[in-house]
């Protein structure tokens, strides 16, 4: 997901999406544990997704407050 789409998402709707990275990034662990993960690349890119989405979720806690 690209940054732009993120930051035009509310704070309520990037706490969802943050859930929902973390659910799959879960999953991907368990396919992965038990060798049924097909795309291994799957895992560093919903990281990356769920830290983009963190930044942001911190950038707009930081301009609430000024």
């Amino acid at each position: 997901m690209k940054t732009k789409d993120l930051r035009l998402l509310s704070e309520g709707e990037l706490l969802e999406k943050e859930r929902q990275l973390s659910e799959e990034l879960f999953n991907l662990r368990f396919q992965q544990a038990t060798g049924q993960l097909e795309n291994v690349m799957r895992i560093p890119q919903v990281k990356q997704d769920m830290a983009r989405v963190k930044t942001i979720l911190r950038e707009k806690a930081l301009n609430k407050g000024k």
